[in-house]
């Protein structure tokens, strides 16, 4: 009984009548469908049947049971009554012969699976190819057996004796013929001496150069017409030679990066359709497109070439030709990997650049260091480079995917990779193009009004012609950039995003820090708090190194004055741990954090001066000058200029200037808390030792702030120092290189008896010294002047 529910007339209303008729075809079909498969397992059935009760296996030589068998199942046949016409019990008896007979008459010698469909009528021709042959065993009748014959009554065989030969003389021919063949191999090869197999090596290297370079020279003169020559030179990548397979190997890789960097077209080759195809179009248009497939289809297997080269040096596989060693494999691959790294850059608007990406990104983290070091390079430099933000899109997505799945156990230099991408300063040059009024043009209104009707059409023509040159220089739209740019620092948060959270104790911490120091003005709002929450736990857990906690602090802070300004946040934990640790800074191997240092404070103070306390801006001032005392002479420079940007920056600075001030307290030095530490009661002594510098510049920034650091005067700085940002001074006057900045003047000796003079020198300086100090003090005390001479001479 059919249950389904007639569909009501609303209901017909809204159904198209395409799907009704669709809807009838299906159910005619399904119905058609049931019935023929219905008729089929029917036949089935019948056909089992009469294999259970009439098959029988039997010799193919037996011709005359075969005819008997035969007569016997066509009568079966017709005594055979119909299925429809039989009782139930007599049919299910049937059935269950025939699911016996399945299995016990199919033919075991198939590979086939016992569900498989049976064949309606085997052939005989096919029965008599499942009969096993016999060959008889005597070796006198040995028999051949040729093709059958079929007649009427079935097929006869067909067999031929083979005749016997003379075994003894054939083997004498045989072994004649070897002792022939030895004879001629047993010529005397001639043997080289070194030098001889030297130049000859020489001489075939200069030919496949002169090779190369003939294909390289035509291909280049004449891209379009001589394109199958690449296919020529790339053939030369399989270099069979041993003796100059590796060099001519990688000759041919070079010469065909170079090749593809030149004649590469500045646009993406896209596969045209087959409409496209189909369509009749000119000779040079024809040309252009046989042209464009052959290079990329060239460049693709090219690629191919290189990749393979890189997984048999990883692998250590050789080739069955074992033409290379596998000391020469590492050799091969460094060069496909400067190819890759070359292309990587050069072309990165061209075909296949993905593919490019996905096999440098991994050697990026590779133990090879020469090898990692070429990739992360080639991404550099691709990054700062990338203007429109596709390519950077695209190796940013590897990275973080590379990260993620080996378990953050990567390089440091994979993920400082980020630092060098140009999304700050492309989104600083937006910025001044919005705030750059926009080119305006008259409307209708206006030139119907102001124009005469020659003005206008002249009008029109010339704002047509400058709209048209504005869409030329703009490549890509602001809106694509700006979402290309989103794109890619979301991609670049989470990452950093994972470690913070899970992997705080990896090396790549560090480089995780310098890049939330350097984008931190850039992420949402709505992460400040839990990112500053992460930070200062980090920074409290102690397992940081005084380089990351330093890095901590720069981020923390450059949240802080961007879009943090909103945030009512005190970072006084901050300031606190800066102030504690700056005496860690010292002039060995940390000098290098004081760059650090010196953006941090640029930072916390000069860009929040609003937000610091005099007490706390006092403290940082003496603690910076103590420490200037024990830096190298850049870090002081550095640290001097920042204490001038206190000094202008901050009011009643000059307390520390003055030695008749008072205050309540006394200053505590060793106190790590700046608010409290009393630092209005000292004075800046260290100044004055500063000026003693035996560094120049040292000396001038002493002078100057003892001064009170005057814009104008005799004291005040030259341009060269008061327009340098501390950090800039500090890299300025850097002694990487062991050079002294400003150099120093070299004195000649004109006279062999130098030494001499530098004593007589030394002796008059101290008579004058001793004579001044001795009238100082006769000046002073008359009357213990004996008495003093005597206590100075018995010291």
């Amino acid at each position: 009984k059919n249950t389904k529910r007639v569909p009501s007339f609303r209901k017909l209303l809204r159904t198209s009548q395409i799907k009704l008729d669709n809807k009838l075809k299906n159910k005619q079909y399904k119905q058609k469908s049931a019935a023929k498969k219905y008729r089929k397992e029917q036949k089935k059935l019948r056909e089992a049947v009469r294999d259970a009760i009439s098959r029988k296996p039997f010799p193919l030589e037996e011709c005359k049971k075969k005819q008997v068998a035969e007569k016997w199942e066509e009568k079966e046949e017709e005594d055979a009554l119909p299925l429809d016409m039989m009782d139930e019990d007599d049919l299910k008896l049937m059935e269950d012969l025939a699911q016996k007979a399945s299995f016990l008459t199919r033919d075991l010698s198939s590979n086939e699976p016992v569900h498989i469909k049976k064949r309606k009528h085997e052939s005989v021709i096919e029965k008599y190819e499942k009969v096993p042959r016999r060959l008889q065993t005597e070796p006198e009748k040995e028999l051949i057996h040729l093709l059958p014959i079929k007649d009427k009554t079935g097929i006869i065989p067909q067999a031929v004796e083979k005749p016997v030969l003379d075994v003894a003389h054939d083997e004498e021919e045989d072994t004649e013929d070897m002792e022939e063949a030895e004879d001629f191999n047993e010529e005397p090869l001639p043997v080289l001496t070194p030098e001889e197999m030297a130049a000859q090596r020489r001489q075939k290297l200069q030919e496949r150069k002169m090779h190369i370079a003939a294909l390289a020279s035509a291909i280049l003169s004449e891209p379009d017409s001589n394109i199958k020559k690449l296919k020529e030179l790339r053939a030369m990548l399989m270099e069979q030679d041993p003796n100059v397979a590796v060099i001519v190997r990688k000759l041919v890789m070079v010469s065909l990066m170079e090749i593809f960097k030149d004649i590469a077209p500045s646009y993406k080759i896209r596969p045209l359709t087959e409409a496209e195809k189909a369509t009749k179009v000119k000779k040079e248009t024809q040309k252009l497109r046989e042209f464009e497939e052959g290079l990329v289809s060239q460049y693709k297997f090219y690629l191919e070439n290189l990749e393979q080269t890189i997984k048999d040096w990883k692998q250590r596989k050789l080739k069955k030709s074992n033409v290379i060693s596998l000391k020469a494999y590492k050799g091969l691959a460094e060069v496909a990997v400067k190819c890759l790294c070359e292309l990587l850059v050069a072309l990165p608007h061209f075909n296949f650049h993905n593919n490019i990406i996905v096999l440098i990104v991994p050697l990026m983290n590779d133990p090879s260091k020469m090898i990692s070091e070429l990739c992360v390079e080639a991404v550099k430099k691709l990054f700062k480079q990338d203007k429109l933000g596709y390519a950077s899109l695209g190796v940013v997505k590897v990275i973080s995917g590379l990260v993620r799945s080996r378990n953050y156990d990567v390089r440091p230099e994979v993920l400082k990779v980020f630092l060098h991408l140009r999304i700050k300063e492309v989104e600083l040059q937006k910025d001044s193009e919005d705030i750059a009024p926009k080119k305006k043009f008259m409307t209708y209104k206006e030139k119907r009004k102001n124009l005469s009707r020659m003005q206008r059409k002249w009008k029109k023509a010339e704002e047509k012609l400058e709209r048209e040159l504005l869409e030329a220089e703009a490549s890509e739209s602001k809106e694509k950039k700006l979402k290309l740019h989103t794109e890619t620092l979301n991609i670049v948060f989470v990452t950093y995003f994972r470690i913070l959270k899970k992997a705080q104790k990896s090396p790549l911490l560090p480089a995780v820090l310098e890049g939330l120091a350097k984008f931190a003005h850039l992420i949402n709002v709505e992460f400040f708090d839990d990112l500053l929450i992460v930070l200062h736990s980090l920074i409290s857990s102690g397992d940081l190194s005084y380089r990351e906690s330093l890095h901590c602090i720069l981020s923390a802070f450059h949240i802080l004055s961007g879009q943090g300004d909103v945030l009512n946040i005190d970072p006084m934990k901050f300031y606190t741990h800066l102030y504690k640790t700056l005496f860690s800074l010292h002039a060995g191997g940390s000098n290098e954090d004081m760059g650090i240092v010196l953006q941090c404070l640029d930072v916390m103070f000069a860009k929040r001066r609003k937000q610091v306390s005099q007490q706390r801006a006092l403290a940082f001032l003496k603690r910076l000058s103590i420490l200037a005392l024990h830096v190298l002479p850049n870090s002081s420079v550095g640290i001097l200029a920042t204490n001038r940007v206190f000094m202008q920056t901050f009011p009643r600075m000059d307390l520390l200037l003055d030695n008749e001030s008072q205050g309540s307290g006394v200053y505590l030095p060793e106190l790590e808390e700046p608010e409290h530490c009393n630092a209005q009661n000292t004075a800046l002594w260290e100044l004055h030792l500063l000026q003693r510098h035996y560094h120049p510049t040292v000396q001038k920034f002493a002078s100057h702030l003892i001064a009170g650091a005057p814009t104008e005067g005799s004291v005040a700085l030259p341009l060269d120092l008061s327009q340098r940002s501390a950090t800039e001074l500090f890299e300025t006057y850097c002694m990487k290189g062991m050079t002294f900045n400003p150099p120093v003047a070299s004195v000649t000796p004109r006279r062999k008896d130098t030494f001499s003079q530098m004593d007589s020198f030394v002796d008059e300086e101290l008579n004058k010294q001793l004579q001044q100090h001795i009238s100082e003090i006769v000046a002073h005390k008359p009357l213990d002047f004996a008495k003093h001479l005597k206590e100075s001479s018995l010291a």
